[in-house]
């Protein structure tokens, strides 16, 4: 074991462990199951090896300017930087995530997240150069691998980045199911089928229809994403504290973006407004919004899906894959597990939203105390969403069939069929159509011929599957 101490006290600490006392310190603090994502953590690494590359860069420009005794402390050594770069490279990559302690819901703005960070680093590169991990000595988790950084820039910004990364790859999974919903659009595109409102019979559609809304649907999710992308792609490294920059170099702030755009491939900007950027997260809450409006898509969907495949719809029109047995005591059962997953997903990014929007508004004055929970939620909402996109089209929809004749038979012993005649023959006598199929349970063309209201030839025309499909009617129809 090793001793730490800080102003606080001493803590023992395992030999090989790169977290150091703070990191101890927050793991009691905030003993909660939750584990911080490593998509954040990587992030943090392409931070902290931007912010490191800048320092270099500085240095250069300091040493050709010959201003080096103006600073208050000597420039880090190139050693030293060598080994800071060579970790945050390796934390990047997710090397040593067994020593990221810290959970994914914590106090203090995120201070214990960055100051994980720093210890790993540090501690990495003190093996790197040669020194014992402990050894602040020599290299330090604040004073060097720290260096001209704050908890509130450093950590939303990595935030920022791993949110851009999960969007590209929802953003991805969106339209590989918006094409499928479009595939069986096309193959369902003369399959009947009763459209209905309030869970009744209303008016003949197709099932081409039906997945024509779907598909459209996820085609505004997807467009959606590039507006989440415009949200969130400026930062505020190189803030500092609040967002003024203050205790560092105006050349590390114009320059440290350049290196992050270079690093990510992403089209990353620097705030405007820095102190903005670090008081209000709004920016944050109008992206889970955004998600948010796609998930209601998803429940709505996989709600109708379940619904159509259902017993209750028995004989069914459609039939979804039978993934997994659906009791232990009920032989041959299997259960619409799928969607079932799928709406419990959404569900749990509704109660993501309302975490995010009720502590993004407890911002106060000049930072907000609560990044870590809603970067925690926001990240987990887009994994979730991801494995929901992605199960509805590989293990629904993929192996989704339709029933045509199924179908057929059911929109032509539906009421709602005469919708269809109510230009011909007006709404009473539609009616009346209506009634004698409801009381009798027949279908259209039985109940015309006890009633003889329109012409059985003129009503086989109507009937038509691209009759009843195509928009409205012209005058010369009729």
């Amino acid at each position: 074991m090793r001793t730490e101490k800080d102003f606080m006290g001493e803590l023992q600490l395992p030999d090989d462990a790169l977290y150091g006392i703070q990191s101890l310190r927050a793991r009691k603090n905030f003993p909660h199951h939750s584990h911080f994502f490593e998509e954040w953590y990587r992030a943090m690494g392409i931070v902290k090896h931007a912010c490191y590359l800048t320092y270099l860069s500085f240095c250069r420009a300091v040493q050709q300017k010959n201003l080096e005794s103006r600073l208050p402390s000597p420039l880090i050594s190139s050693e030293i930087m060598d080994g800071l770069v060579q970790a945050s490279i390796e934390v990047s990559r997710g090397e040593h995530f067994e020593h990221f302690i810290v959970p994914g819901i914590s106090g203090g703005a995120g201070t214990s997240i960055n100051m994980n960070i720093n210890e790993i680093i540090a501690n990495r590169a003190l093996i790197i150069s040669g020194h014992s991990i402990g050894d602040y000595h020599y290299i330090d988790p604040i004073l060097h691998a720290n260096i001209y950084q704050s908890t509130n820039d450093t950590v939303p910004t990595a935030l920022k980045i791993a949110m851009l990364n999960l969007l590209g790859q929802l953003e991805q999974e969106i339209n590989l199911l918006r094409a499928e919903t479009e595939r069986l659009e096309t193959a369902s595109r003369n399959i009947l089928r009763v459209g209905r409102t309030q869970m009744q019979d209303a008016s003949p559609s197709s099932y081409g229809i039906l997945f024509s809304t779907y598909s459209e649907a996820f085609s505004r999710d997807w467009w959606r994403m590039s507006k989440c992308f415009e949200r969130i792609k400026s930062v505020n490294l190189g803030g500092s504290v609040i967002g003024t920059g203050i205790g560092v170099p105006r050349f590390f702030i114009v320059e440290v973006i350049t290196h992050l755009q270079t690093l990510t491939g992403l089209p990353l900007s620097r705030s405007e407004n820095m102190p903005d950027a670090t008081a209000n997260l709004d920016s944050l809450a109008e992206v889970h919004g955004i998600i948010k409006a796609h998930a209601i898509n998803l429940e709505k969907i996989a709600n109708d899906i379940r619904l159509l495949s259902s017993d209750i719809a028995s004989p069914g029109e459609i039939s979804i894959p039978q993934k997994q047995i659906g009791s232990t005591i009920m032989p041959g059962k299997a259960n619409p597990v799928i969607p079932e997953y799928v709406i419990s997903c959404v569900h749990h990014v509704y109660a993501n939203d309302e975490v995010i929007t009720s502590l993004v508004a407890s911002g106060c004055l000049d930072s907000n105390a609560y990044l870590p929970i809603i970067g925690h939620c926001l990240i987990d909402s887009l994994k979730t969403l991801i494995s929901a996109n992605k199960t509805l089209k590989d293990n629904l929809l993929n192996d989704l069939k339709f029933h045509p004749t199924v179908a057929a038979h059911k929109t032509w012993n539906s009421p709602a069929i005469t919708v269809a005649l109510s230009p011909f023959i007006g709404y009473y006598k539609a009616s009346q159509l209506a009634c004698e199929m409801k009381n009798t349970h027949c279908d259209v063309f039985t109940a015309n011929q006890r009633l003889h209201l329109i012409n059985p030839d003129k009503l086989k025309e109507i009937m038509r599957t691209e009759n009843l499909l195509k928009l409205g009617y012209s005058l010369n129809e009729l």
